[in-house]
């Protein structure tokens, strides 16, 4: 948040949440009433500005909302048939309001966040990065909360803006996230764009409509991040073109579009999952697969299904940067078929390990692979992959020592963005508390299970108490190290389960 006038109207809207959490509203429920009202506000302002009829059908816009008359159980009323209304419409409209519900039980606080809080401000008048900041400062506040889940949706802002620094997307191409959460990959390529060049009215008119594609799972989540994209003047206003965002399983079938950049950080949990519900009303879990022609191997871990998702979706010569926890590196059967034919059809040439303590969910062991797409041929396409590694001997924490972009200098400079031949490492021999080496292809091909889980720096903290990490960061490792060995655990009773009703 670098704006005065973005942080005076977080504090001011998230105020209102405080009173509105005492009816039992969360953090989610707030902010997406929020959305549904900005956009109806911002609809009418922008309409009056260009003396143009409103893309919101009659009946059912701000004015309609704002009148004097509307108050008690009729602004109730009409209030959840608005959000019914506009949610079989088409477009952003559609996308925005799609199984929308009034989550706000109290009708004298409806008619205050409407009257006092979004009426009281005029949203077109601000600049796209103040409002956009303004909303993203509230999808961090909503992040902020780990009851309710949502960190999952939120990558470091200044970690996506490092990669976005490296992978350096162009005018004209096609940015995609398949699986999007709030846009926050979207936004910084489409902010890297406008900053990083001269723009013609084509080139523009691409960037504003064009150049970012997103895919979310979850209805709700989709409805903020084509908010964001919306303040931040990305996407149609209307029903005239196709909104940027889908909702949707991205790993379902087989990509239609090849793009030229894939940036994404794929959810959290290896298993894919759907839950049946029988006619008794029991429900149970059931493993879920994609049998997809265009994937190396048949596996029902969800982060290997996306690293082929993501190959499937690069074109020819694309460039890809995918979050990925430790698993990804290391795990047998069909982790080791995907690492091998990765290396093989892909060049494969930046590895970056992250330290802990960055994300929301608490533990988290993951890196960033960055790969590109290459034309078929016998030979590999990977010669050397470079490894960065920024968590051996560091410490963050998300309140007191937060990951910054500065943090991630020396990477970005050592990924060398604009010539990757002139990469030079920091480690050697006699400089063994470098981050930065390389290893061969034959070096990689020849580790069991081929294996990238590759670290060379000394753990100080295995040597010296003195330099152990917080309380906390420690708590959040143990705590994640469980986790995933209680979800192997039950994955292996759900393997023998099947196996055992098939038999």
């Amino acid at each position: 948040m670098q704006m005065n006038g973005s942080n005076n109207i977080v504090q001011k809207l998230w105020s209102y949440c405080h009173v509105l959490r005492d009816d039992g509203l969360s953090y989610l429920d707030y902010l997406e009433q929020l959305t549904y009202l900005l956009f109806l506000k911002m609809a009418a302002e922008r309409s009056e500005l260009i003396g143009e009829e409103e893309p919101i059908p009659k009946g059912y816009r701000w004015s309609d909302l704002s009148s004097p008359h509307m108050e008690g159980e009729k602004l109730e009323s009409h209030y959840r048939l608005t959000l019914q209304e506009l949610g079989k419409q088409s477009g952003m409209l559609g996308l925005i309001f799609r199984k929308a519900q009034n989550r706000i039980q109290d009708p004298a606080k409806l008619r205050q966040l409407i009257i006092e809080l979004i009426g009281k401000e005029t949203w077109t008048s601000m600049s796209a990065d103040v409002k956009g900041d303004a909303y993203e400062g509230l999808l961090e506040k909503n992040a902020q909360d780990t009851k309710s889940g949502a960190g999952q949706y939120f990558t470091p802002r200044s970690l996506i803006t490092a990669i976005v620094d490296c992978i350096r997307p162009e005018p004209g191409e096609v940015v995609c996230d398949p699986a999007c959460g709030t846009g926050g990959f979207l936004l910084a390529a489409h902010e890297h764009i406008a900053k990083t060049h001269t723009l013609d009215r084509d080139e523009k008119r691409h960037l504003r409509y064009d150049a970012v594609r997103g895919v979310e799972l979850v209805d709700s989540v989709t409805r903020l991040c084509a908010m964001n994209l919306f303040l931040h003047g990305i996407g149609p206003t209307d029903d005239s073109r196709e909104p940027p965002l889908k909702t949707d399983d991205a790993l379902r079938n087989e990509p239609s579009e090849h793009h030229e950049v894939v940036l994404t950080n794929p959810p959290f949990g290896k298993k894919s999952s759907i839950t049946i519900v029988n006619e008794d009303g029991d429900t149970d879990k059931q493993t879920l697969t994609y049998n997809r022609s265009d994937f190396w191997t048949t596996t029902s871990n969800k982060q290997l299904n996306f690293i082929q998702h993501v190959k499937s979706l690069l074109a020819i010569n694309g460039r890809a940067a995918v979050v990925v926890p430790d698993n990804v590196l290391f795990e047998g059967g069909a982790g080791e078929v995907v690492r091998r034919k990765l290396l093989q059809e892909c060049d494969v040439h930046t590895l970056l390990r992250l330290p802990t303590g960055i994300f929301y969910a608490q533990g988290v062991k993951a890196n960033v692979l960055f790969f590109d797409r290459e034309p078929a041929r016998e030979t590999p396409w990977t010669k050397t992959l470079w490894i960065y590694d920024l968590r051996t001997n560091k410490s963050f924490t998300l309140k007191t020592r937060p990951l910054v972009r500065e943090d991630l200098d020396e990477f970005v400079e050592c990924f060398s963005p604009t010539n990757r031949h002139k990469r030079k490492a920091t480690w050697s021999e006699k400089k063994p508390d470098g981050r930065w080496r390389s290893y061969e292809y034959d070096e990689l091909i020849s580790r069991d299970k081929v294996s990238l889980d590759i670290f060379w720096l000394r753990d100080q903290s295995l040597e010296d108490s003195a330099n152990l990490p917080d309380p906390d960061v420690l708590a959040g490792e143990i705590a994640e190290d469980l986790r995933s060995a209680l979800e192997q655990i039950e994955e292996i009773l759900e393997d023998m389960e099947e196996r055992a009703a098939k038999e």
